[in-house]
């Protein structure tokens, strides 16, 4: 800002953006979750099959339906959250020991959904090669357990890269994998079909009943020859137990609850169902045609690579089965590798609510200096889940058994969770749905069914699946032990600082440009210096339609005139009251979906500050509060004097005073368009009429006003000048 002697001087800007703060559609959110959730269809058909046998389709198409119900305590919890995630809800229903119990194991859930995925991948892509070798006589083949391996390294490290750089890369390669994978989900519905027509029988996969569940050795674990399996009903949860990984990915919805654009709620809804109706078909309906398509005698051989096995067994020509069984590779390749985009967003997103708790170290939240990114996490989560497909060996189905661990004890939790806080708060935007109301209280019938089923599954899984009991157990014990220990660190200095504050990248420049803060010409400018008092803010957050204006939020540092000599450092210009003041903002924004861009000005005159740095962005709208220590005329008065400082050429923009239960006041700074009252507007016309009849139609509205102002302003530089003044202070009284 200008000094008071005049003397230029280059004012230091602080521009802070808050980490990964861009929000999306529902459509790239429904994106990122299917890149998880439906990605299940490429494996967990056959792994499901090789653990319960032939009638495993129906155990998958059940768990799709039932997919339903868990996206309904999803929703619930995010009603009540920015964040929904299981830490968040866990933690608030039954406190930090079991929260950080329930995240260990969602993160080790997370962990390796990365892996299972692309390594599936690499088979369904080693397989084929090996395929295309036979059909050309090439004699060599490729190793798939290691080929799967190699290749699961290659394209962590591609995802690894992309989430560095911000979720705004990640999700436009997630929506561009599931545009392509719907064209193949649309061929498989369309081609299963006439297949079954030409089949000379067609049979349905063996009924879920007990009698028909043939479990393998491994499927039972501790289990095996008890009579706990032989019990019809025991034997039921068992055999949806070893299907429900086909769901996982649920997790992933609330992770990206926080970058869902405005209105919130209702694109999370949107998305939910999309979610679900597409897994229903994509892995529930196309695992019951392979169950239908392919024989019996050889569907053991497509334990890894299902999908493909199916489209071999289409009818039709061989080149063009040939053709759609290379172009199913092809997307199984993409939307599995895509899961592992997905796990890297909801492990860093669970990862990060732990920092802003003080259960991880902050050093693991300080962000990129370009991306704006939590890059030391994503670095973290990218080599676990590279060691854990090294150590695999590219093994599929070893995968597959300890994933199962975490898919289902975070589902537990989270619904366990959203249970507790039922009964103890009230301010839900959503309910899981069938509650009874007795006696003047709410049963949620409903979610005390979903929380029964999964801790049911939960056990059963517990007690079968050796491998994911004692690699889950000992991962999240791990996890537990580190998170403990770094939140007890972390309490020696937690109390001389506020819980939840945002980080944020400090880029210093000499002064404000639209470049350092990329808004766009006619931005909406928001002046905020009380956390307390930012009616003005969320107004602005509601109403403003970002595909027209971006929203630049900024703070005034006052400056001393009597040290206006010393620059400020670094920590003096954004303190501790600056990083408050923008974390509540950030918090506003992040609620009402819409991103802001965060500017920090230090200035002796906030008036002035506000004034240059509307003008140097070309901002059509300044928008501030009404203040404690003036009456809103007064307010605009003292800009308009400001305004009026601004070197030539001065850019005119719009004041808006917004005080709340009140209309807001708006003043137009620099040249506009008058607003005439309906008199004046009804005088200029009927003087108009008078002279049309001299001069005809070459005479316009706008040629009696000119002469009336040029008039006017003879007037005021004349003789006739106190005459002027007392109409004026006439008009005013009106």
């Amino acid at each position: 800002m200008p000094s008071e002697m005049g003397r230029p001087t280059a004012a230091k800007v602080v521009v802070a953006t808050t980490v990964a703060l861009s929000f999306i559609s529902f459509w790239r959110a429904a994106a990122i979750v299917l890149s998880d959730l439906a990605s299940s269809a490429f494996y967990a058909g056959g792994i499901a099959e090789h653990a319960v046998g032939p009638a495993a389709p129906w155990f998958i198409l059940g768990v799709m339906l039932f997919s339903f119900a868990v996206r309904s305590v999803y929703l619930e919890s995010c009603s009540m959250f920015v964040r929904g995630g299981v830490y968040v809800v866990v933690r608030d229903a039954m406190g930090h020991f079991m929260a950080r119990l329930s995240v260990s194991a969602l993160i080790f859930d997370y962990i390796l959904t990365g892996p299972i995925s692309v390594v599936s991948a690499g088979q369904y892509l080693g397989r084929m090669l090996n395929e295309i070798s036979d059909l050309v006589h090439y004699g060599r083949h490729v190793p798939p357990n290691a080929f799967a391996a190699v290749f699961g390294v290659v394209v962590t490290v591609y995802f690894w890269w992309s989430n560095v750089k911000g979720i705004h890369e990640s999700s436009g390669q997630a929506l561009r994998i599931m545009q392509i994978t719907t064209v193949m989900v649309v061929a498989f519905l369309i081609w299963c079909p006439i297949t079954l027509l030409y089949q000379p029988q067609t049979h349905l996969p063996p009924a879920p009943t007990p009698a028909n569940l043939h479990f393998s050795e491994d499927a039972l674990g501790w289990l095996n020859g008890t009579i706990w399996p032989q019990l019809g009903f025991i034997g039921m949860v068992i055999a949806f137990g070893h299907c429900l990984l086909s769901m996982s990915g649920f997790e992933t919805l609330a992770q990206v609850y926080r970058e869902i654009a405005y209105p919130k709620m209702k694109n999370l809804q949107y998305t939910g169902n999309l979610v679900c109706i597409y897994a229903v078909f994509c892995t529930g309906v196309i695992t019951l045609f392979a169950g239908m398509i392919i024989p019996d005698a050889v569907r053991g051989q497509y334990v890894d690579n299902l999908l493909g096995g199916l489209a071999t067994h289409l009818a039709g020509p061989p080149l063009l089965r040939l053709i759609f069984h290379i172009f199913v590779v092809v997307v199984g390749v993409l939307i599995l590798s895509g899961a592992v985009n997905t796990s890297i967003i909801g492990a860093n997103g669970v990862l990060n609510r732990l920092a802003e708790d003080g259960v991880l170290f902050d050093w693991f939240r300080k962000p990129h200096k370009r991306f704006g990114t939590t890059y030391r996490l994503i670095n973290v989560i990218a080599l676990l889940q590279g060691s854990t497909i090294l150590l695999s060996g590219g093994n599929v189905l070893l995968l597959g058994e300890a994933y199962a661990f975490g898919v289902v004890w975070s589902f537990f939790l989270k619904s366990l969770g959203v249970l507790v806080l039922r009964t103890r708060r009230h301010d839900q935007e959503y309910k899981v749905p069938v509650n009874w109301h007795i006696g003047g209280k709410e049963i949620p019938i409903g979610l005390i069914f979903i929380t029964l089923v999964l801790f049911l599954v939960a056990i059963a899984n517990l007690f079968t699946k050796k491998i994911a009991t004692v690699y889950g157990v000992g991962f999240t014990v791990f996890l537990f032990a580190i998170f403990t220990i770094s939140e007890h660190i972390n309490l020696k200095t937690l109390h001389n600082k506020r819980s939840g504050l945002e980080e944020f990248n400090l880029d210093m420049r000499p002064e404000v440009t639209a470049e350092t803060v990329h808004a766009r010409p006619g931005c909406v400018l928001v002046a905020v210096r009380d956390y307390n008092h930012m009616a003005h803010l969320q107004s602005v957050l509601d109403k403003t339609n970002l595909k027209r204006h971006d929203i630049v939020v900024m703070t005034v540092r006052p400056v001393s005139s009597g040290a206006g000599e010393y620059e400020l450092s670094d920590q003096q210009l954004f303190s501790d009251y600056e990083k408050q003041l923008l974390s509540a903002v950030v918090t506003m924004a992040e609620k009402s979906g819409k991103p802001v861009d965060l500017l920090v000005v230090p200035g002796v005159d906030p008036f002035d500050a506000m004034v240059q740095t509307a003008s140097k962005l070309k901002a059509s709208r300044l928008v501030t509060g009404v203040s404690p220590k003036m009456d809103s005329d007064e307010l605009a008065r003292r800009i308009g004097l400001a305004w009026e400082k601004v070197p030539e050429p001065r850019h005119p923009f719009s004041l808006e005073i917004i005080t709340p239960g009140r209309p807001s006041v708006y003043v137009n700074l620099g040249p506009h368009p008058p607003r005439l009252w309906p008199e004046d507007v009804d005088r200029a016309h009927e003087i108009w009429l008078r002279f049309s009849e001299l001069f005809g139609s070459r005479l316009h509205h706008r040629d009696v006003v000119g002469v009336a102002l040029r008039r006017l302003q003879k007037d005021l530089d004349g003789e006739r000048r106190e005459e002027v003044l007392k109409d004026l202070e006439k008009e005013l009284r009106k």
